[in-house]
């Protein structure tokens, strides 16, 4: 029987073609799902959940593991290292040894890890906002550490950094730096020159880069936009560098709990390791076999699901552009979550304005450092999305 789930889940075999389909609408109240069950009264567009089902190779996946029927404490097994050095190697264009890589029961885990490993009393960590509200609380997480923030600014073309900013508010007690990319809320893909300006700029302030790139198979046209991952880098910043991967968000399996991280050099490596401490549960059994699967096999359902999102992400662009007078919106280059002005609105809160006039449930752009803002989740159903589309413009 071992031999038997070894051999299903460490092949090269291709699970058998199964129809994607990102139309049907499938039932989630009651499932114990926060994205429905935390609000039921309200119709949600907040949380980074997708409403389509997993990759049906992940689905096989984890039926064959179901299958076996024994749950004990696991480990990365074989199957998956091998399949996350082919996806990095193909997809990050990065060669990264298995003992380079960082297990982890999640991503936000390892932002606090981060901070506790490389920040101490009376030090700080620097973002720039709006950004997924955890990057603006890990800081509490270790003992006396304040955080740092700067905006975003638009530069007639695309959102980007403001160096200038940066420069006047770090300070010589800056120790890490956060970055999310592609960027939650923004939708921004930095480009290569953007993120070795970064990298520079942590060097010259001997500060510690933290790329968070969990989005960054979630990109619309990589041809126009393409990823530049912190794995490519020179090599002289691998001592300062740790890259945050994750299968979670692209193939719909946040609820799994399977992260990792990369650090290729042993010292920050071991300081990041010698953080967990005993804080951090065992990884999900399932997780690792669904992690496989969807760098394995995931391929094609990506593709499609990326069309079907470039789809919503389109007409709701348009919608809220000629339709909702009081708010504007700037086209995403990556995620499935839309980042809309509602300061035009003239209310205090847009997310609670649209709770108690049309029973949405929006994420506040308070939480992500810019109030006034409001973020919608397009990873739905079309059908579900202009449901929630229709709600606000009555609203309005």
């Amino acid at each position: 029987m071992i031999s038997a789930l070894e051999n299903s889940t460490t092949s090269d075999e291709k699970p058998s073609a199964m129809i994607s389909d990102f139309d049907t609408l499938i039932p989630r109240r009651g499932s114990g799902c926060i994205k429905y069950d935390r609000r039921p009264e309200l119709d949600p567009f907040w949380v980074a959940d997708m409403d389509f089902a997993s990759a049906p190779a992940i689905l096989e996946a984890l039926h064959r593991r179901v299958d076996h029927g024994i749950f004990g404490y696991a480990h990365a097994h074989e199957g998956l290292n091998e399949a996350i050095h082919d996806y990095l190697r193909d997809r990050r264009g990065a060669s990264v040894a298995a003992e380079h890589i960082v297990h982890l029961g999640g991503l936000v885990p390892a932002l606090s890890l981060a901070a506790r490993a490389f920040c101490k009393n009376g030090e700080a960590l620097m973002t720039c906002t709006p950004v997924y509200p955890p990057f603006l609380g890990v800081h509490h997480d270790a003992t006396a550490v304040s955080l740092i923030t700067v905006d975003h600014v638009w530069d007639g073309c695309g959102w980007t950094f403001d160096w200038e900013a940066m420069e006047q508010a770090i300070t010589p007690a800056t120790r890490v730096f956060l970055l999310c990319n592609p960027q939650n809320p923004l939708g921004k893909v930095y480009s290569k020159s953007e993120v070795e300006r970064l990298a520079t700029f942590c060097e010259r302030h001997d500060l510690m880069l933290v790329s968070d790139e969990i989005h960054c198979d979630l990109i619309f046209d990589e041809t126009a936009t393409p990823h530049f991952s912190a794995l490519n880098l020179p090599e002289r910043f691998a001592p300062r560098t740790i890259t945050l991967l994750s299968p979670s968000k692209t193939w719909n399996i946040a609820g799994l709990g399977y992260a990792y991280a990369v650090i290729t050099d042993d010292s920050p490596r071991r300081r990041f390791c010698a953080a967990r401490g005993h804080t951090l549960s065992e990884i999900n059994a399932l997780s690792y076999y669904a992690a496989e699967a969807a760098y394995r096999h995931g391929e094609p359902w990506r593709r499609e699901l990326m069309a079907y999102l470039r789809e919503n992400r389109d007409t709701l662009v348009e919608i809220i552009g000629s339709r909702c007078p009081g708010m504007s919106i700037r086209t995403g280059e990556a995620t499935y979550l839309a980042w809309i002005d509602a300061r035009g609105l003239g209310v205090d809160n847009p997310a609670l304005h649209f709770e108690k006039k049309a029973g949405l449930f929006l994420s506040d752009g308070a939480y992500f450092g810019w109030p006034g803002f409001i973020r919608f989740n397009f990873g739905c159903p079309r059908a579900r999305m202009m449901e929630g589309l229709g709600k606000m413009i009555d609203a309005l």
